[in-house]
């Protein structure tokens, strides 16, 4: 609860440094000037939130530490561990008196077909969780060519009426904005280029769909007066389709988890596999067997941790879906395209 707490102060606190910028920025700045800088400045408050970072830099990579790094988030846990494997390596050698010819040696033989077990559930884990991140990704890479495509469609059809075109836009340059802020509760909403709270004002339930009832009320107005025919009516239609597609798709994976059962069974499995460590093995490795077994439990918990932050790629954690970094540049996008007669 406290963590939650302390991750909505951060992101409110980039959110009104971000508002007073651009506040400033549009007083000094001529409009087209505006938007160029301040898609800049977003992108560097932005960047607190999501790592980026150079693949080819392995040694840079090697020894950083992140505030999603799992080291830093299991090491109280792996200092437990590192006691209980000294613990067992007390009674069995140093109390009982144990050696290799004891009957407890017999445990490290089941132990190694649990480990090829443990092994396979945790590959189809990490697997499915970087599946629904990857799909998500892709959801939102269709958001923005959609709405390129509609950008290119409705400026061309309507060319000089530039009043019906700038109210398109608008519907346009809103929805990505809306879906992030829709799909992440905790999201900071950030200052846009431009004041939408008029329209925000008249979404009161599924705000996504609201927004392209707005907009197909907005062209079916524009077909009755003439100004669209029924054939661009038509393919127009298709592309708003697309919008509610990608919001559909990134509600499946927000709205559907991994079940708990399965989550939960891993954790357990991986607790009880490493806590067999020690007892199956330290009487023929020593105390060499406590940094291993710290070791494995750092990998084993480490892979489980990663498959947890990765599952739900909409809650603008560091290595989430950069939604608000896409929404900008899906404005920036539509204003390039709107601005051309």
């Amino acid at each position: 609860m406290n963590t939650a707490k302390i991750k909505m102060n951060e992101l409110e606190e980039g959110g009104r440094r971000l508002l007073f910028v651009c506040k400033l920025l549009y007083v000094i700045l001529p409009a087209t000037d505006f938007l160029l800088y301040s898609e800049k400045i977003i992108f560097v408050v932005l960047s607190e939130f999501m790592r980026a970072y150079n693949t080819k830099h392995f040694i840079k990579i090697l020894f950083s530490l992140h505030k999603s790094d799992t080291l830093k988030i299991l090491f109280p846990s792996m200092i437990l561990v590192g006691l209980y494997s000294w613990g067992i390596q007390y009674l069995e050698v140093g109390y009982f008196h144990l050696t290799a010819k004891s009957g407890i040696s017999n445990v490290g033989m089941i132990h190694s077909l649990l480990g090829f077990v443990l092994s396979l559930l945790l590959v189809f884990r990490t697997n499915t969780a970087y599946d629904r991140w990857w799909e998500g990704r892709k959801l939102w890479g269709k958001l923005v060519n959609d709405t390129r495509n509609f950008a290119i469609k409705i400026n061309t059809i309507l060319g000089d009426n530039r009043q019906d075109a700038e109210q398109v836009s608008r519907y346009l340059k809103y929805f990505p904005h809306f879906l992030a802020k829709h799909l992440s509760k905790e999201s900071t909403r950030l200052a846009l280029d431009e004041d939408y709270s008029e329209i925000e004002k008249s979404l009161k339930n599924h705000g996504p769909s609201e927004i392209i009832i707005l907009l197909s009320h907005k062209l079916n107005q524009l077909k009755k007066e003439g100004k669209i025919s029924e054939i661009e009516m038509l393919y127009l239609d298709t592309q708003l389709s697309g919008f509610l597609e990608v919001c559909g798709g990134c509600e499946r994976i927000k709205n559907t988890p991994i079940p708990y059962s399965y989550s939960s069974f891993i954790k357990k499995f991986i607790i009880l596999y490493v806590f067999a460590l020690p007892i199956a093995y330290v009487i023929t490795i020593g105390l060499f067997m406590i940094p291993l077994t710290v070791f494995v439990y750092y990998v084993l918990m480490s892979l489980e941790l990663i498959a947890e932050e990765i599952e739900d790629p909409f809650n603008n954690d560091e290595n989430d879906i950069p939604m608000e970094t896409i929404a900008q540049n899906i404005e920036k996008n539509v204003h390039q395209i709107m601005s051309k007669k």
